[in-house]
């Protein structure tokens, strides 16, 4: 297959690198709007790779990968879904929720498939918790917990720029859960701190956050970030059910110093490396969409969820009181 990456940044990097390390990839066409930098990436490739210059020259590929600032992503969704082109989109699909919804629609009448890069779902343990819960052999849930920290701050510059605490980071846990739970949530309350640096507040942003999500059915998930681990990256998932209490990134690279027990040897250190086996499998789903082998199993009408509850969360810690919403099931 020849697949296109449009943006070749931190991300889009990983995701060529990992693309030229699967032997059905023939070629990968980088596109950068920054000079110079899709040729350096291509060059990082060796002859797995070549630099265009334009869009167009993606869409013709068997598959486009869509990694660029986010307020591009639906401009190049729709390039490439108007030319019949399967489409991985990293999150969001576009700034804000209305956007994201007509985009939405556009790709579902269009019949191509579009993948939104929630990695989460395609990381092994995560997918096998989600088939516990959902084929009712852990039993009802009752409870999730989940935790995501960062080891070090980001750069000032990405601060300005990330959407915020609640769109960047914690929008992964609000798409990981309630495909976890399977329900619809109903409720949100959340409430954000600046802990870390007056940077985040200086564009009003939090760096630590703690969320509460209900369902319909009755369970609960508490759900906490913060942009500071000392110990390390810190990203796990606990679910207490009647049948069974579950976990996923609980083990001896979760960086935390038990004061009875041993002290992990080789911490997380960051979310491409906790996460390294989510994003190579992601890249094999992918392929196996565009080749019919594979539902998609991260469709773009999902994404709507974690975003509604994105906007929730920046509500209920505006206003310091809980929000009602209506969300969908996420299959």
């Amino acid at each position: 297959m020849k697949i296109g990456v449009a943006g070749v940044g931190r991300i889009g990097s990983m995701h060529a690198a990992n693309l030229a390390a699967l032997d059905e990839v023939d070629r990968l066409v980088l596109f950068d709007p920054a000079p110079g930098r899709a040729a350096a990436a291509a060059e990082s490739l060796g002859g797995r790779a070549v630099a265009v210059d334009a869009v167009d020259d993606l869409v013709a590929a068997d598959g486009v990968l869509v990694a660029t600032p986010t307020d591009t992503h639906p401009g190049m969704v729709r390039r490439a879904i108007a030319a019949g082109t399967p489409v991985l989109c990293e999150k969001p699909l576009a700034p804000d929720l209305a956007a994201t919804g007509t985009l939405v629609d556009e790709i579902e009448a269009s019949g191509v498939p579009v993948l939104v890069g929630f990695q989460r779902r395609f990381d092994p343990a995560t997918a096998e918790l989600h088939r516990r819960l959902r084929s009712g052999e852990a039993g009802k849930v009752y409870l999730v917990r989940a935790v995501c920290n960062d080891h070090l701050p980001p750069p000032a510059e990405f601060i300005a720029t990330s959407g915020g605490l609640f769109r960047d980071c914690l929008i992964h846990d609000l798409d990981a859960v309630p495909w976890l739970v399977g329900e619809p949530v109903t409720e949100v309350y959340a409430s954000g701190s600046v802990l870390v640096d007056s940077a985040f507040e200086d564009v009003g942003d939090v760096d630590n956050a703690v969320v509460s999500l209900r369902f319909a059915g009755g369970a609960h998930a508490l759900l906490s970030a913060s942009r500071h681990d000392p110990v390390g990256y810190d990203c796990r998932l606990e679910v207490f059910a009647g049948g069974d209490t579950l976990s996923a990134g609980l083990d001896e690279r979760t960086p935390l110093n038990a004061v009875e027990g041993p002290r992990p040897s080789d911490p997380w250190k960051s979310f491409t490396d906790r996460f390294h086996d989510a994003y190579v499998n992601e890249m094999k789903v992918f392929l196996d969409v565009i080749a019919g082998r594979a539902a998609n199993p991260s469709p773009p009408r999902e994404s709507l969820v974690s975003l509604r509850l994105a906007e929730a969360c920046e509500e209920s810690t505006r206003t310091g009181a809980p929000v009602r919403v209506e969300t969908e099931v996420v299959a």
